[in-house]
């Protein structure tokens, strides 16, 4: 420590001095002498007692409010005029004080709201203030590292060892354009990769690339035919310029030189917390993702445009959508992971579409750390045929198996009030198949005011006991990652931001409370927008959820008795559907014929691909 020792601590304030309270002791601790005055003392005895004392520093508090700013710039001058300031440090504390009005007022440094007291040691010491590790370091979490996938509940894994093997003997001759296109995608990948290490010249990397993307546009749509061979982007998408991208990068640095993180979590209990993006826009998306980390996201996940899901083949580029949903291309998704904080984790959604295998391909290549598969609801919910969601779906599996990108497993029960057993089932079966091809599946329930409550009226009560019994339901089955969303608190937002924010924080709350790994929190504004999400309404959930983690601690929420009852129909309801699922002799007839979510739940198998699994022999890559 420097020369000095002593310090007063003044309230220039008529009540409040517990701040100072809390700096005395601190400063106590760390061998200052110290100097309390009572609250309510003119500026002028303040000053007399500093001279008097022959103090190094002056530590002022005071609440702000008509004419303070005055009556501290008028202290300032007191104490400049006593001779005071030449002898000792004027420093100014309180809730509305931020650096930049202390200077304004003429102190030597202010400090506002969240000051940690090794800021202020250090400040009187004449050191700069260097934030413990602990507190600036983030580690990406492994989500599944605490799960051994051993099933609690013989029969209905015994159900899905019989399904699963059905699925895997059907599949075993077929393919589809999808698979087709990421075997070429993967192809193209390599020489680029042979040609930007120096091991392909150019001249071959471009008749390599010539040839490969021929084959690719073989099983592409026109759209993307005309992208590749005539430069025609689709409608309302466009290339960004060279100056823009230049404009991104110098952004991302700027930015992350003077930004710092935080974390959400008050307790090493309280899950890891996802929050998506998809302006449609990458330099938008950056920007977003860039307020999350500073805010303490721990995870983002890029969310795509639906067009993009019911279109054979990829772009490639920087490109810009004037719509949500940013375009998949392996340019957008590298700057993308480029711009993020090293401790940030990255899923690259890909549970919908003719586009399954090459999006988790891509996200793999690119450094994704978590992908998002679903077979069901992506047959189910999404408008993607059930035999080529399946066929596609199982590549895709692999390709996540491959590049050790575990996924969550999303419910189908969101858009339409699919009953979350029916949702359950599908979403168990492709976690199973997942573990038999070597993946790690994550569950995650739809953890909200549910469609089919909302239409039944199970939630009047509370929105407690159902999401409660859904996380103790497959606690019961498997000992397994679960991963609510997406996101938490859906459907019970308002146009109120206040009010999205604190339903979200309660659901937050009790997600926690239930011990899961991870949660996906959406913006306050999300579902009223109606167009871009703005970074504020980022903020409002991300602070929100931090307040109530901080206000719950490791305390838990009790359910009444009703989510035991929910829970047991829940179980019981899986295992008649798995039951049904083999009465049916196929997982994919299963779908087709409304076992797994029928027409009168709302599900609908989708359209979009029908007609288009072929057999492996009839291919003409792969």
């Amino acid at each position: 420590m420097t020369a000095i020792k002593k310090v007063l601590l003044a309230p220039l304030d008529p009540v409040h001095d517990i701040g100072l309270k809390i700096m005395k002791r601190y400063l106590d601790e760390k061998g200052f002498s110290t100097i309390l005055l009572p609250p309510d003392l003119k500026a002028e005895e303040i000053i007399q007692k500093a001279i008097e004392e022959e103090v190094d520093a002056v530590l002022i508090s005071r609440t702000l409010g008509y004419r303070v700013a005055e009556m501290l710039a008028n202290f300032v001058d007191l104490a400049d005029a006593a001779g005071l300031r030449d002898r000792a440090k004027l420093v100014i504390g309180g809730k509305a004080i931020r650096p930049e009005l202390a200077a304004e007022l003429g102190f030597d440094a202010g400090f506002g709201p969240g000051t940690e007291p090794e800021e202020l040691i250090a400040f009187l010491e004449d050191r700069p203030y260097i934030p413990p590790i602990d507190k600036q370091k983030k580690d990406k979490k492994d989500l599944c590292q605490d799960f051994s996938y051993r099933y609690r509940h013989a029969r209905i894994k015994e159900y899905l060892d019989q399904i699963v093997d059905d699925i895997l003997i059907w599949a075993g001759d077929k393919t589809s354009p999808g698979v087709e296109r990421a075997l070429v995608r993967e192809k193209l990948l390599e020489a680029e990769r042979e040609y930007e290490t120096g091991k392909m010249s150019e001249r071959q990397w471009n008749k390599i690339r010539e040839e490969l993307l021929e084959e690719y546009l073989y099983y592409a749509d026109d759209v993307v035919k005309q992208f590749y061979r005539e430069g025609k982007v689709p409608a309302k998408s466009r290339q960004l310029t060279q100056t823009e991208i230049e404009s991104l990068e110098k952004y991302v640095q700027e930015t992350e030189a003077r930004m710092s993180t935080t974390r959400v979590q008050h307790v090493a209990s309280n899950p890891t917390l996802f929050i998506q993006y998809g302006t449609g826009c990458p330099f938008m998306d950056i920007a977003h993702i860039k307020i999350a980390e500073s805010w303490g996201a721990d995870g983002v996940i890029h969310f795509d445009p639906s067009w993009g899901a019911r279109t054979e083949g990829l772009l490639e580029g920087y490109l810009t959508h004037e719509e949500d949903g940013s375009i998949i291309t392996q340019d957008n998704l590298r700057r993308i992971r480029n711009s993020l904080s090293p401790s940030t984790l990255w899923q690259v959604r890909a549970h919908r579409g003719l586009n399954t295998p090459e999006t988790v391909l891509l996200a793999g290549y690119t450094g994704a750390d978590l992908t998002k598969i679903n077979i069901a609801y992506g047959s189910l919910g999404a408008g993607t045929d059930p035999e080529r969601m399946c066929i596609d779906g199982i590549a895709a599996i692999k390709y996540a198996a491959r590049f050790g990108m575990p996924f969550d497993v999303v419910t189908n029960e969101e858009l339409c009030g699919v009953p979350a057993y029916k949702a359950f089932a599908g979403m168990l079966i492709v976690a199973h198949l997942t573990l038999r091809l070597g993946g790690k599946p994550i569950l995650q329930p739809l953890f909200c005011y549910s469609p089919e409550m909302m239409i039944y009226g199970g939630m009047k009560d509370n929105y407690v006991d159902f999401n409660a019994a859904k996380i103790s339901a497959l606690r019961e089955i498997i000992d397994a990652p679960i991963w609510p969303g997406a996101p938490i608190g859906f459907l019970t937002h308002t146009e109120d931001r206040v009010q999205s924010s604190v339903t979200t924080a309660l659901h937050a709350a009790l997600a926690s409370s239930l011990g899961v790994v991870a949660i996906s929190i959406a913006s306050s504004d999300e579902a009223y927008s109606g167009g871009p999400i703005v970074g504020a309404s980022r903020v409002d959930t991300l602070q929100a959820v931090k307040e109530v983690f901080r206000f719950f601690g490791s305390t838990s929420i009790t359910p009444t008795g009703q989510a035991e009852e929910f829970k047991g129909q829940i179980i019981d309801g899986i295992e008649s559907v798995l039951k049904e699922v083999l009465v049916k002799g196929s997982f994919v007839r299963a779908l087709y014929e409304g076992v797994l979510g029928s027409r009168e739940d709302g599900a609908y198998p989708g359209r979009v691909g029908r007609g288009t699994v072929i057999k492996k022999k009839a291919a003409r890559v792969g």
